[in-house]
């Protein structure tokens, strides 16, 4: 599995989750699908009694009324065409089948990683009428690491995410392709090198597969934990850019917070009076009022930090339910037909996610704007070059990067349209009002990259403009916690004096961004 160091979450754990019904974090589904931690499923006997169970139930009411939806019946607006009992057995493998039409581009192997924890969290719940060998099957693919390929492209959010998921219900049943060892190959093959029989599906095993919100969830938590850590480094960045700027650091007074009582947003400015030594305001600070791209960053990083909350709610939440149709009581001996499958919850968590992040693109690309520009800059050099006079006439320093995080930021901006009012009928109009919650996934994290790219850049120019300032006459000293972070940015990019490309630097710095390589705050 690929490992990524995340001090905030800590290092690889010994101690596996265990599955057994109870609830999971989007930091433990997280730490599962970037190899940090593994999985097992419980072996107490009252939790694998409870999923028995269902599946008993399940069997028994076939039996005896001989037709269940899904099961005895077709799918969707095809549920009124009874099966034959000689076809029942085939009936999952049809609905995995006809769903493999996913196109677009293949997940990661961390997302599709996420995609099997966050199914088997839910199946765990006990009332989706699996059996226990198909959640073994499910960890046993986790174990193994052997991951569904699975397209990006084709679900609509409502009867959930089926095509996706076809794709994982394929590869149990030793179909398609998984990715294993770092290559892309056939399930057949690599289930044949363990010695392992291809899964056979139990009735509405194929469903309970399929029918749920698996894949626009584990997107999910990427964007979740992405976006925490970028509201973080948008904060640091700011007192950076503060202090490059020869700014006002009394801004973020706690006095003057205290007045409008967001807690998120005070966080924020808490964070910048700690970064930039600014604990106590003067009677009147001779120098008045910044500019907003830094005066207001705890307005702007402040509403992602009061949004976390809210957001992680409706995320674990849906993540922590049984979200297949029917669901199975087997305590009450009843089958339940809803809606649960639908992914509204989600979409509206990406729908003002991507919203939020994008104006932390915007508020490090005006941070930028200005660092760049000696009209506003207070006497740094123009493009923060750090040639010497006589190359000046030469060199540009970063006056390309600005242009590029410019662009950038307008893309995120671009791309905020929330997925969620898009809703399209579809499937017969049997699925007349759909969620669109996995594209507001995906769009998502397509803004967060352009964000991580703008603050990539920010940050680069930021270093280079706090040295640029400490060269000058009567220069601030560095407070201490801002002085350590440079250290740490200087082991990974140096100073810029001739010019240079500066791609390959951007790109390592948006991984590490990825990677939430800085410890920074504490919670």
């Amino acid at each position: 599995m690929t490992i990524l160091r995340d001090p905030a979450a800590g290092s690889i754990t010994s101690e596996p989750l265990i599955l057994d019904g109870s609830i999971v974090s989007l930091e433990e589904v997280l730490a599962v699908a970037e190899g940090r931690r593994r999985v097992t499923l419980s072996t107490a006997p009252n939790f694998r009694e409870r999923i028995a169970r269902g599946n008993a139930f399940l069997e028994r009411l076939l039996k005896e009324e001989g037709v269940i939806y899904g099961v005895t019946t077709g799918y969707g607006d095809s549920c009124t065409r009874e099966v034959s009992a000689s076809d029942l057995e085939q009936l999952p493998r049809q609905l995995y089948t006809f769903h493999g039409c996913g196109l677009g581009e293949a997940l990661s192997e961390e997302a599709a990683r996420a995609v099997i924890m966050v199914r088997l969290v839910s199946l765990c719940r006990g009332v989706s009428g699996v059996s226990v060998e198909l959640l073994e099957r499910l960890t046993w693919l986790l174990e193994h690491d052997v991951i569904p390929v699975i397209p990006e492209e084709g679900s609509v959010g409502a009867s959930g995410d089926l095509t996706p998921l076809s794709y994982l219900a394929a590869v149990l049943c030793g179909e398609r392709d998984v990715f294993y060892g770092g290559q892309r190959r056939p399930t057949a093959e690599v289930f044949a090198e363990h010695g392992l029989v291809p899964y056979r599906l139990k009735p509405k095993e194929g469903l309970a597969l399929m029918n749920g919100t698996a894949v626009m969830t584990a997107l999910s938590v990427f964007a979740f934990a992405r976006t925490v850590y970028l509201a973080q480094l948008a904060t640091r960045i700011t007192a950076l850019s503060v202090h490059a700027l020869d700014g006002n650091p009394y801004h973020f007074d706690a006095e003057l917070f205290a007045a409008k009582p967001h807690p998120g947003q005070n966080k924020v400015a808490a964070r910048l009076r700690e970064d930039l030594h600014a604990a106590k305001t003067p009677r009147n600070s001779p120098r008045l009022q910044d500019r907003y791209s830094t005066r207001c960053a705890p307005h702007v990083i402040g509403v992602v930090e009061d949004a976390l909350p809210w957001w992680r709610q409706f995320l674990e939440n849906e993540l922590n339910s049984a979200n297949d149709n029917p669901l199975i009581d087997a305590e009450q001996g009843k089958v339940m037909h809803g809606g649960h499958f639908y992914g509204g919850h989600v979409a509206f968590v990406m729908d003002s996610l991507k919203q939020a992040c994008a104006n932390l693109a915007d508020l490090l690309d005006r941070q930028l704007a200005l660092l760049v520009d000696a009209r506003f800059n207070h006497g740094l050099p123009s493009n923060l070059s750090g040639a010497t006079p006589a190359r000046a006439s030469l060199n540009h320093g970063y006056k390309a990067v600005q242009i590029g995080a410019s662009a950038w930021t307008a893309e995120a901006l671009k791309l905020t349209m929330p997925a969620s009012v898009f809703s399209r009928s579809t499937e017969c109009h049997n699925q007349d009002k759909v969620s669109m919650g996995t594209i507001a996934a995906r769009d998502a994290l397509r803004v967060l990259t352009l964000v991580e790219q703008v603050t990539a850049a920010t940050l680069h120019a930021a270093c280079q403009a706090v040295e640029l300032r400490g060269q000058l006459a009567d220069a601030p000293p560095l407070p201490k916690r801002l002085a350590g972070f440079l250290d740490d940015c200087r082991q990974t990019f140096p100073a810029l004096g001739e010019d240079r490309a500066l791609e390959h630097e951007l790109r390592t710095l948006c991984d590490l961004i990825r990677q939430r390589h800085w410890s920074l705050y504490d919670a």
